[in-house]
């Protein structure tokens, strides 16, 4: 059978189209499947080797860290960007072999109930009662004629004249209670009522001005006895105590008001002690104030919380809390600097050691024992810190065991496994780093720097960065 040309060459043209076709697809396909193969193995990269307990240790084979001698443990890397549900379920919890928990000295601790009270120490001044302080002043205008106190620091009693005050404005008060007595005995027999009262209405009026210009009953009683007005007004002390200033001099003259002395009763003094901002809120009306001064060594005084200050102190931000003292002795002088002591009960309230709580700032986790050597992060609340022990607001209950020591040889571990770690301070802002290269740690707080090794023990190489 003989084929015309005109038919042969478009069957020659589809056969060759159909061919290279068919090439083209089976190329493609090797090439995909070759790329794939190397894209994982790309994505999956050498394995490398970390030091649980120095993560910036790392290796590209197995051995033994340069530092502490662990074994070194594999650094997993996921293969894609999602972890499957097996590997999320790994994430929340981190396991440790025996050699590894005692190797970094994992201790574990019940969580328990314990009675806590926290103690509260502040610096404090001891001041004046400002209660018990008054200004003596002069009632009249006048010259000093005599002073009954000298001297500062003298004391005085209550009542007691302290100073005598010629007063012209005073005689001419006298003379008119004196010429009101007269004139009251002259008219009380006057068969007209208006005028038999109206002398009585003249010796109150001048009675009150006496009393107005600071003379006493005792001394208007004097003054009806003998008849004859006193120059000199005495100057009494309205409370008992120590002279701290005097103002007054003999011959002096003064307008009324002038202040001559200041008077403080020291038989009680405050003692204001500056109390941190984060402490203060431990503070109530009426607790119990230890105070203890360096020039009594051993004696301890006893007060308590009178008032506690309601503005803060922007430049040491502390709080003033006012303490009332009594000072038998006085003791206690102005202007002396005190230790202030504050017990504060708490009860019994859920503590752990503080080595437990790993606080980065945003939030405080510590490692919980599900079973042994297997532990999980739980986030808690923590509340007053004392000694080596600090209270557990929320988060945990009674029983539960917790690591109380090597918690960041454990949040170590969680970040090699990509679980993110408990919260730990230095792990944060690791994720930004370049992928491939874990970055290390800017400080791993409670891990001792590295110390070089002589010789061939460790090297550059040992510290991948």
């Amino acid at each position: 059978m003989k084929i015309s040309k005109k038919v042969l060459v478009p069957l020659i043209v589809v056969f060759v189209v159909a061919a290279a076709g068919g090439g083209y697809y089976l190329w493609q396909q090797k090439s995909a499947e070759k790329g794939a193969k190397e894209g994982g193995k790309a994505a999956q990269g050498p394995t490398q080797y970390t030091c649980p307990m120095h993560p910036f240790i790392i290796k590209d084979k197995p051995g033994s860290c340069p530092i502490c001698g662990m074994t070194l443990v594999p650094i997993k890397k996921a293969e894609t960007g999602q972890p499957q549900e097996k590997e999320m379920a790994m994430l929340e919890h981190v396991s440790l072999s025996p050699s590894q928990m005692v190797m970094a000295n994992v201790a574990t601790v019940k969580v328990d109930r314990a009675p806590l009270s926290k103690e509260i120490n502040a610096v404090g001044i001891v001041q004046y009662d400002q209660s018990r302080q008054a200004k003596v002043t002069a009632w009249v205008a006048g010259r000093i004629d005599r002073l009954y106190v000298d001297t500062v620091g003298a004391y005085v009693s209550k009542g007691r004249p302290v100073a005598e005050v010629y007063s012209p404005d005073l005689v001419s008060a006298q003379q008119e209670y004196l010429l009101a007595l007269k004139s009251r005995e002259q008219l009380k027999n006057s068969p007209i009522q208006s005028i038999s009262q109206g002398g009585e209405g003249l010796v109150s009026s001048a009675r009150q001005r006496l009393k107005l210009l600071g003379v006493k009953d005792h001394q208007i009683a004097s003054l009806e006895k003998s008849g004859q007005p006193n120059i000199r007004l005495s100057i009494y002390t309205p409370l008992s105590g120590i002279v701290i200033e005097k103002i007054a001099l003999v011959g002096q003259y003064v307008n009324v008001g002038d202040p001559l002395f200041n008077i403080a009763d020291l038989s009680t003094v405050w003692v204001e002690a500056e109390v941190y901002e984060s402490d203060f809120p431990f503070i109530k009306i009426g607790q119990k104030v230890s105070i203890d001064s360096q020039s009594y060594p051993g004696k301890t005084f006893t007060g308590r919380v009178s008032f506690i200050y309601p503005f803060l102190d922007p430049k040491t931000r502390t709080v003033k809390v006012r303490v009332e003292i009594a000072n038998p002795g006085l003791r206690l002088k102005p202007d002396m600097f005190v230790n202030a002591t504050v017990q504060i009960p708490l009860g019994e309230v859920l503590v752990v050691p503080v080595a437990a709580v790993m606080d980065s700032g945003k939030r405080q986790v510590v490692w919980q024992e599900m079973k042994p050597g297997m532990f999980a992060p739980r986030d808690v609340k923590v509340g007053a810190r004392v000694g080596d022990n600090v209270q557990i607001l929320s988060g945990l209950m009674r029983g539960d065991k917790v690591a109380a020591s090597g918690g960041y040889l454990i949040d170590s571990e969680a970040q090699l496994k990509g679980g993110g770690g408990g919260g730990h301070a230095g792990h944060e802002g690791m994720e930004k780093e370049e992928k491939g290269s874990p970055a290390p740690p800017t400080g791993h707080e409670g891990h001792a720097p590295a110390t070089p090794k002589n010789g061939s023990e460790m090297d550059i190489d040992d510290m991948k960065m």
